[in-house]
């Protein structure tokens, strides 16, 4: 699994039949900034996932990758590489909340 923020959706009207209905989002992967450990920093990369728990613009989330998400709850038979599996409250490291962060 993996951390994300979710910066955007992806809208397709043409798709493969099995992935209608489905939400997809626009997924920054979050890495721990190992100058500052105590923060995430963006990845250089995005990812679109699915998404069946109804995450926002600008949340935290898990997601899986790979084989590993079509074993998340009605997926196994759908064309993708990336589904959210959970949307986080917060984060600790190295004894610190990192997420969400301090105001």
């Amino acid at each position: 699994m993996f951390l994300a923020r979710v910066i955007g959706s992806v809208v397709s009207t043409k798709k493969d039949e099995a992935m209608k209905g489905r939400k997809l989002l626009v997924l920054r992967p979050l890495l721990v900034d190992e100058a500052k450990p105590t923060q995430f920093r963006p990845g250089a990369n995005t990812i679109v996932a699915v998404d069946t728990l109804g995450a926002g613009l600008d949340e935290v989330v898990l997601f899986c990758q790979g084989s590993s998400a079509r074993q998340a709850t009605g997926m196994k038979s759908l064309p993708i590489d990336a589904v959210v599996v959970g949307i986080v409250d917060n984060v600790e490291v190295l004894n610190q909340k990192i997420y969400p962060a301090k105001t």
